[in-house]
């Protein structure tokens, strides 16, 4: 693709994707208000069905943009047997601004509408914040080491956050997804957290320890996807607007839930240390099979 056609792409596409945002991004944030306004259980049900429509509507809409690549390739193994009536916990790495995209629109026919756990700074962002709260997304509140030192007192309320913004996932089925890393993933943030793996941050445990402590066996399976952009690494959002993302590969993984990750992560050491063994062998399984796509191992069937 020539730099001229990419950059008109790259126009284009935000264009696009900035009008699809804007209609379903307005219905939602003025459904927000009447949620506001009108603290009833009954109003804030039909609020979120009504939301979870207009979000259906905005990753249809990414799709739709998608298909505009006539160079891009799905690379998918792992959609068999999943159902928009089940109760599912969503583990991924997190590499670029387009996992949310392809998660968006890859498993928006398959399970219920995703709600992502997000930092607890984006609920203060003018309209964004108010979009998420209305679509019952949970806001994560994460303290440093070096802040739980000074400030001992603080220790466990992000896990008690987390506790509260799950609870209301028990009424109707949900995908509650967490990118465990915490960040988007670069080789500074690597070296920096000095992480056992090539390809990945070190997880983060306490988030989805305690949404498997509040919704218990109410989870049917845990996906554990894994997005790699082989042929574009370096920066895939910015080629995937600009027309330049030619493959997506996705692996899922079902894992079953054991009663052995049902447990007390703030008072109990050793579920704790248990529960982050578990997790880290998961990420290191992730982290080999990243780089088997990579090497072409792991090429398309």
């Amino acid at each position: 693709m020539s730099r001229l056609l990419a950059a008109i792409t790259l126009l284009l596409s935000i264009a696009l994707t900035i009008l699809v945002t804007v209609i379903c991004s307005v219905p939602i944030i003025v459904a927000g208000i009447i949620k506001l306004l009108l603290p009833v259980p009954a109003v804030w049900r039909s609020i979120s069905v009504f939301c979870n429509l207009m979000m259906y509507c905005w990753c249809a809409g990414l799709a739709i943009l998608l298909r505009l690549n006539p160079w891009l390739k799905w690379d998918v193994e792992g959609l068999e047997g999943l159902n928009k009536k089940n109760w599912y916990l969503l583990i991924c790495n997190h590499h670029s601004w387009a996992d949310i995209v392809v998660l968006c629109v890859l498993f928006r026919k398959h399970i219920p509408m995703n709600k992502y756990f997000l930092k607890q700074q984006l609920a203060w962002v003018p309209f964004i914040g108010l979009a998420c709260w209305a679509l019952d997304m949970p806001f994560m509140r994460r303290y440093s080491r070096s802040y739980l030192i000074r400030h001992p007192e603080r220790r466990g309320k992000d896990v008690e956050t987390t506790r509260r913004s799950c609870e209301k996932f028990r009424a109707h089925p949900t995908t509650i997804v967490n990118f465990v890393e915490g960040s988007r993933f670069t080789e500074e943030k690597r070296r920096q957290t000095r992480s056992p793996f090539k390809n990945l941050l070190p997880p983060k445990a306490a988030g989805i320890a305690m949404a498997l402590n509040v919704l218990g066996t109410q989870f049917d399976k845990m996906l554990d996807v894994t997005l790699c952009y082989p042929e574009n690494d370096e920066t895939p959002f910015y080629d995937m607007l600009s027309g330049r993302l030619t493959r997506i590969v996705v692996r899922i993984n079902l894992v079953p839930i054991d009663d052995e990750l049902h447990g007390d992560y703030v008072s109990d050491k050793n579920f704790k240390r248990g529960f982050q063994q578990w997790l880290n062998a998961l990420w290191s399984d992730k982290d080999a099979l990243i780089e088997d796509i990579k090497a072409g191992r792991a090429a398309v069937k």
